[in-house]
């Protein structure tokens, strides 16, 4: 009846009862978190490599101009801040690869899982 105590499927706690997610939806969440944050890095250094492209080829008294707007001046925060984000950017990576490694435990030879693998 949609009652507190119903769960999403897949979100009840594990059989240990550790609280982690079953049915790797965690894994997935931060599978997906990652993927996402790698397209929006990859194309702010696509965007970034195009503005540096455009910078050379528009004359100085342009580019002087264009340097003294509010938009490139939102450019350029928008820039600083992202490259102290690349720390924290780096950090999931490695709590991810962590969480990656908890919820997927590598597959120990001779094993049900290995046998079935192959």
């Amino acid at each position: 009846m949609g009652g507190e105590d119903e769960r999403a499927e897949g979100v009840g706690e594990s059989p240990a009862g550790e609280g982690r997610p079953r049915g790797g939806l965690a894994y997935e969440q931060a599978r997906l978190a990652y993927t996402i944050i790698q397209a929006l890095l990859e194309h702010t250094r696509v965007t970034q490599d195009l503005v540096a492209l455009m910078a050379q080829v528009i004359s100085d008294e342009t580019q002087e101009a264009l340097v003294n707007t509010p938009h490139w001046a939102a450019y350029m925060d928008s820039r600083r801040v992202l490259e102290r984000t690349r720390q924290d950017v780096e950090q999931f990576a490695e709590v991810w690869t962590r969480l990656a490694e908890e919820l997927e435990p590598p597959v120990a030879p001779g094993s049900q899982k290995a046998r079935e693998a192959d």
